[in-house]
C-alpha cells in the first residue's frame, strides 16, 4: 500500500521539494493531507495537481478564496490553526512532515504525536522549544520521529546498526553561511540582500539569515540533544563550506562515520519518507574528482553569538530555549524588515534571554505563555532601537 502523506507547510521550500520527491515515487506515496499559512495560489495548484484529500489554509481570511477555487475538485477544504491540530489526526495519514516554520509547527506537531503519528521532522523548533515535551510523547505513543535536517538525517543513517555501540560525540558539519571569514567591522553594513544570499543551499528567507547567523546550528544543536539523546559536551560544530559531508558520529572506540553527498534537500527528505527503505532517484550524485579538496573550520563564536547564545540556552534548560527560538523569530522578521542591523540581532536575543522568566520544568501551556512573553520583550527591545 502507498504511504499516506500530510505535508504541514506545503508551499514552503520543504513543502515543495517533498511533493516533487513524492511525485517522482507515486507508486510508494500519496499526498493525504496539505496545509499552508497565506500562500493560497500556490496551495491551490498543489492540491488541483495533487489531489489530496483535504487542505488546510491557516490564515481563515483565505478560506472563501481556497473554497471557491477548488469547488469543483474532491478535496475537502478547511481553515484555521485548530483545523490544522485536527487534520493530523485523520485516520487516513500515515506519516506527518513537518514543514512548518518556526514556532508554528510546535501544536500541530504535538497533536500530531498525541495521535500516534510517525512523523518526518523538519520544523527543529519543534524540539527546540519543547524537546523534552515532544520525544517523551513520542516515546509513551510509540510513534517514530525521523529528521529531515540533512545533518541529523546523516546522523541518523550513521547510526542505523549501531544502537548497541555508544556514541562518543556527534559532530555538526556547518557551511558557514555567506558571511564565513568575515569580521565585525565587515558585518556592521550586511544588507538584507547579502544575508540571503547562501552558497550552498536554497532555503526560505528565515531558515537562510538563521544559516546567516549560525543560529540555524544553535538549533540543530538543540534539536540533535533530544534525538540522540546527548548533553551538549557531546555536539559538537564544525564549518565544513563545501557541504559535503554533513554530519558525522565518532564511537566510544575512535571510528568515525559520515554520511556523505551533494548539498540537495530531495535526499533526506525522501530517506524520511521511505524509511527504513533506501528508494532509486536520479538526483546528481557526488564526485570526488569535482571535489579534491574538503576543508574544516571552527566556527568563530565570537563574531557568530548565536551559536554561543544556543549552548548557553541548551545549558540553562527549562525554558530558555523557548525563550532564544521566540527571541530569534522577532529579531530576523525586524532583520528582514530592516528595522535592525545584522549584529543587532544577537544583541537582542541575549538581553531577552536574561529578561524573560525562567521556568525549571515548564509544561506546554508554560512554553506557550513563555513564547508570547518573549515575543513582547523582544518587540520592544527592537522597537526601541529605531
Amino acid at each position: 500500500m502507498k504511504k499516506r502523506i500530510a505535508i504541514l507547510g506545503s508551499t514552503g521550500s520543504i513543502g515543495t521539494q517533498s511533493l516533487e520527491v513524492i511525485e517522482k515515487n507515486n507508486d510508494k506515496f500519496e499526498v493525504e493531507v496539505l496545509t499552508a499559512n497565506n500562500n493560497v495560489n500556490l496551495l491551490i495548484q498543489q492540491a488541483k495537481r495533487f489531489q489530496p484529500n483535504a487542505v488546510v489554509i491557516a490564515n481563515p481570511e483565505k478560506y472563501k478564496v481556497v473554497t471557491e477555487a477548488l469547488k469543483d475538485e474532491p478535496v475537502k477544504v478547511y481553515a484555521g490553526s485548530e483545523a490544522l491540530t485536527q487534520i493530523v489526526q485523520m485516520e487516513t495519514v500515515d506519516l506527518v512532515l513537518t514543514a512548518m516554520v518556526g514556532y508554528s509547527g510546535l501544536i500541530p506537531t504535538y497533536h500530531a504525536v498525541k495521535a500516534g503519528k510517525n512523523i518526518a521532522l523538519a520544523n527543529k523548533e519543534t524540539l527546540v522549544v519543547a524537546g523534552e515535551i515532544i520525544t517523551g510523547l513520542a516515546k509513551k505513543k510509540q510513534c517514530d520521529i525521523i529528521p529531515v535536517d540533512s545533518e541529523h538525517s546523516a546522523i541518523f543513517q550513521c547510526l542505523v546498526g549501531e544502537y548497541m555501540n555508544p556514541i562518543e560525540k556527534i559532530i555538526l558539519t556547518c557551511s558557514g553561511g555567506p558571511f564565513r571569514g568575515k569580521t565585525l567591522a565587515d558585518l556592521e553594513s550586511v544588507t538584507v540582500r547579502n544575508a540571503l544570499n547562501h552558497p550552498n543551499w536554497n532555503m526560505g528567507a528565515k531558515i537562510t539569515i538563521d544559516s546567516a547567523t549560525l543560529m540555524n546550528k544553535g538549533f540543530e544543536m538543540i534539536e540533535a540533544h533530544w534525538l540522540f539523546g546527548l548533553p551538549s559536551s557531546k555536539i559538537d560544530v564544525i564549518v565544513h563550506p563545501q557541504s559535503i559531508i554533513h554530519s558525522v558520529v565518532q564511537f566510544e572506540d575512535g571510528s568515525m562515520k559520515a554520511q556523505m553527498g551533494l548539498p540537495d534537500m530531495r535526499l533526506p527528505i525522501q530517506y524520511a519518507m521511505g524509511f527504513p527503505y533506501r528508494i532509486r532517484n536520479e538526483f546528481p550524485r557526488f564526485n570526488f574528482m569535482d571535489f579534491p579538496t574538503l576543508d574544516f573550520e571552527p566556527p568563530n563564536t565570537k563574531i557568530f553569538r548565536n551559536l554561543a547564545l544556543s549552548y548557553e540556552a541548551l545549558n540553562r534548560g527549562g525554558n530558555v530555549p523557548c525563550i532564544l527560538n521566540a527571541a530569534n523569530e522577532i529579531v530576523v522578521e525586524a532583520f528582514l524588515k530592516e528595522k535592525i542591523g545584522f549584529l543587532e540581532m544577537p544583541e537582542i536575543i541575549e538581553k531577552v534571554m536574561d529578561k524573560v522568566s525562567f521556568l525549571e520544568k515548564p509544561g506546554l501551556e508554560d512554553l506557550i505563555q513563555t513564547n508570547d512573553e518573549t515575543r513582547t520583550v523582544a518587540k520592544l527591545l527592537t522597537e526601541n532601537k529605531n
